[in-house]
């Protein structure tokens, strides 16, 4: 499933609804009834457009990853140093995070519960698959964390440690954020730069490593 137009809003309001309700919930204690009663729709009609709750959540997965990927991915590509490029990809992550915490959650969940989630064969293969679109996520900053060892502005370091401590810190998030009615795109642009400044000091090349 690619980018949902504004013709898709139906199926965008399935997905939403959808996501809170996993990312509350759990996937497992989520019901097509809980999903409907969130809509404030009938069952009849998140059946017109999605087969089971399984087909729902691989589509909040993929929506989830495929406009994460769309918002960071241009920073990989422009100017500028390695770790300029990479603050920005950070600062980008971190603010759809805040904004759709419920999609995170609900690909996090999609990643650490596989086995629990997914009965089927077919099924287990459905979510491996969506589950290589987040690594190809990963090897992106894997990527321009490599550019930047090599142009001396990110740290020395192994590149698969930095992008895994770098991701797993962004990713983290949903552990502690609750967001509020109140939160501006303003204000969570703001945290967003504060938490990318803080996860990236320790992979700067200006910073002292401390010794232990």
């Amino acid at each position: 499933m690619a980018q949902l137009s504004v013709a898709d809003g139906a199926k965008l309001r399935i997905l939403d609804a959808a996501a809170t309700a996993f990312h509350e919930q759990g996937f497992a204690q989520t019901t097509i009834d809980d999903i409907a009663a969130r809509l404030g729709a009938t069952k009849g009609l998140i059946y017109y457009h999605y087969r089971s709750k399984f087909d729902i959540f691989l589509a909040v997965y993929e929506f989830g990853m495929t406009s994460v990927r769309t918002r960071v991915e241009p920073f990989a590509d422009e100017p500028g140093t390695g770790f300029a490029r990479l603050t920005a990809m950070t600062r980008a992550h971190a603010f759809y995070l805040l904004r759709h915490i419920a999609y995170h959650n609900t690909i996090r969940q999609g990643v650490h519960h596989r086995s629990t989630i997914a009965l089927k064969p077919k099924q287990v293969d459905a979510l491996g698959a969506l589950n290589d679109l987040r690594d190809d996520f990963e090897a992106m900053f894997h990527r321009v964390i490599v550019d930047g060892i090599a142009d001396g502005t990110i740290r020395d370091e192994d590149p698969g440690l930095l992008t895994r401590t770098l991701l797993s810190s962004v990713s983290a998030i949903d552990q502690w954020f609750r967001p509020r009615d109140d939160q501006t795109d303003d204000d969570l642009t703001a945290l967003s730069g504060r938490i990318a400044t803080i996860i990236l000091g320790g992979l700067s090349a200006e910073t002292t490593p401390t010794d232990l």
